[in-house]
């Protein structure tokens, strides 16, 4: 018999509609990571990959990670039978003297990630991880936790993790200087906005730590504490599940954006964290549903390697989309989903029936992350200008793209001297020498004026383009005004699709349009006017490129632009529908002309993210 990767993912025939079945879910993803334990419990060595950071500490990373689950589990009466494992992995992690100590937490040292997961579960379960302990042991932990928190942290989310470890101290009874405290709570709140959204330091990046980090961070915080950061925290929670909501398609799947996907089911902690902290932002059968789909989606993907524990990956095991940052201990961040287990089976969060996902009646216009979220028959598309990251790998691919979708994903790029076999969905880009490329990295400028999207970028700092992206449902638009002082290659794509075996895919292109036509999906683009000639191509992408699917296709307009002003016009389909080709396909949304999109434009409003400290437009 063929193996079957997915089936080896242990979600695979949870129904994943109660209590209980989130608790099977917890356990049966546990489970596969007991053989890896080190002989002193301390570590947890899954593979032989590695991250910037030493061994030590992505062993650390191995062993803390699941607390994120495993704690709300034991809080809410769940038996978990391996916490003497814990408490032995704490007591030699910590001690100097063990051959398995974690090692000295220096400046901006990732154990400082690791120790919030052990704060969290110090504060919620004592008595499962502090009771146990030798008074000896004791010490050695609060000497550990005492030292780390010295240093400065990095100027991000990270500052929750001494805030998490300082209430476990706090609750132990432990004497520390509360200033530092004091201190990061305040600093966290000039990472705010407003409505509910932060940028996760002084970045041009309004991501998923949003939800899955400062919110989640915050709602803990909430319930564990009484102050006024704890109202606020809520506060600002209602306000931003009014927007989130939309990164969501009727399938649970959320918007593949920004970094750290491999996290995957860590999306839904938001969601999770209000059922924790006893927060109805939504009504609760709402929010629910948001956390249960989106666990749902999960389990029928091929998420693990074939012993069950979770990738480095997406959709699939795939160290090509990873950060530096990742060990093969990173994706157990997705625990931060079992938060729910912390509440008893009568509260209304799982007591409540599930309701479905509210669809999108219409665009719905987000100015802080500079998003238009459009519906497109049960799933969601993002049109996107205004963010970027260019400390990271794949920082274009992972934030600049023109748009980002719940069903297609976005691809990463696997070679910048392939011009010619890139796969450039939802991308503009440009060669000078047929060999390398570039494409939109960051923005000059990015506006919202109602629905549309406007920015202003410079793929070399003598060419200048300006891109309008405007919602037409199911079609997007995008017009491009360049202009350059040599002859450029170009290449613009659409959204990638599943492939299949066999050539068993239709695909077709002429000059001004491609499509390809898959098993399920439909996905085309047309050139609408522009000022030259393109060819259409359907591009079979590098295999492993896209999060969601291991190989695509992906239809391309590509073409020479002269030098001086060029227009480019395109409009841009997928739908999970292969009968479009003949029913929406035909009927090409209007495209309006430069003078008109740049009226529009002037009544624009700046994207939020782009006005980070330092980073002012």
């Amino acid at each position: 018999m063929t193996y079957d990767p997915a089936s080896a993912n242990p979600l695979v025939g949870n129904p994943l509609e109660t209590r209980s079945d989130m608790q099977h879910a917890l356990l049966d993803l546990f489970d596969p990571l007991l053989p890896y334990f080190s002989k002193g419990n301390a570590r947890v060595r899954l593979d032989a990959a590695a991250a910037h950071f030493d061994r030590a500490a992505a062993d650390l990373e191995g062993f803390a990670r699941p607390l994120w689950g495993l704690a709300p589990f034991a809080a809410g009466g769940g038996e978990f039978l391996h916490w003497r494992r814990y408490a032995e992995g704490i007591a030699n992690g910590t001690d100097p003297g063990h051959p398995e100590f974690w090692g000295k937490v220096n400046n901006r040292d990732q154990r400082m990630v690791e120790l919030a997961a052990l704060g969290f579960a110090l504060a919620l379960v004592p008595e499962k991880l502090w009771d146990p302990l030798s008074g000896r042991a004791r010490d050695n932990l609060v000497t550990y936790l005492l030292h780390a928190r010295r240093f400065d942290y990095a100027d991000n989310n990270w500052k929750f993790f001494r805030i998490l470890v300082d209430i476990a101290l706090d609750r132990l009874g432990i004497k520390f200087d509360r200033s530092l405290t004091n201190a990061y709570l305040s600093e966290l709140d000039g990472f705010y906005i407003a409505d509910g959204w932060y940028r996760d330091g002084n970045v041009r990046r309004v991501d998923h730590y949003i939800p899955f980090a400062i919110h989640f961070y915050g709602l803990i915080y909430s319930r564990l504490v009484e102050d006024d950061y704890a109202k606020r925290y809520r506060e600002r929670a209602l306000a931003f599940a009014q927007d989130f909501r939309h990164w969501f398609a009727e399938d649970g799947a959320t918007l593949p954006f920004g970094r750290s996907l491999t996290y995957r089911f860590a999306c839904a902690g938001f969601w999770s964290a209000l059922a924790f902290a006893d927060l109805e932002a939504l009504p609760w059968g709402e929010i629910k549903g948001l956390c249960l789909r989106h666990l749902r989606w999960w389990a029928d993907k091929p998420i693990t390697h074939r012993d069950g524990v979770l990738s480095i990956g997406y959709g699939y095991p795939n160290l090509l989309m990873s950060e530096n940052y990742n060990s093969a201990g990173s994706p157990y961040w997705a625990f931060k989903a079992f938060l729910p287990l912390a509440v008893g089976k009568d509260h209304p969060f799982w007591t409540s029936a599930e309701k479905p996902a509210s669809p999108l009646s219409g665009t719905v216009a987000l100015p802080h992350p500079g998003m238009v979220m459009m519906p497109l028959k049960g799933d969601v598309v993002a049109l996107s200008s205004g963010q970027e990251n260019r400390q990271m790998r794949f920082g274009s691919e992972k934030y600049a793209k023109f748009t980002y979708s719940t069903r297609y994903g976005f691809s990463v790029e696997s070679d910048e001297r392939s011009f010619a076999g890139g796969a450039f969905d939802s991308m503009l880009a440009f060669s000078d020498d047929g060999i390398h490329y570039r494409v939109r990295e960051t923005n000059e400028s990015a506006q919202l004026a109602g629905n549309v999207l406007f920015s202003r970028w410079s793929p070399w700092p003598d060419v200048i383009v300006e891109t309008w992206l405007l919602p037409a449902s199911p079609w997007h638009v995008r017009v491009h005004r360049i202009v350059t002082p040599r002859s450029l290659e170009t290449a613009e794509g659409g959204f990638a699709i599943a492939g299949r075996d066999f050539d068993a895919d239709t695909l077709a292109a002429q000059t001004g349009w491609a499509y390809a036509v898959g098993e399920q999906d439909f996905s085309g683009i047309r050139d609408l006017g522009s000022t030259v000639a393109r060819q259409g191509l359907a591009q079979k992408a590098p295999p492993n490129t896209n999060l969601i699917t291991a190989k695509t296709f992906v239809p391309q307009l590509r073409g020479q632009i002269p030098a001086g002003e060029t227009i480019l016009r395109c409009a841009v389909l997928a739908v999970r529908d292969i009968s479009a080709v003949s029913g929406d396909w035909e009927v090409p949304p209007a495209i309006p002309e430069i003078t008109e999109l740049r009226a529009i434009t002037e009544q624009g409003v700046t994207v939020s993210a782009m006005r980070a400290p330092g980073h002012m437009p």
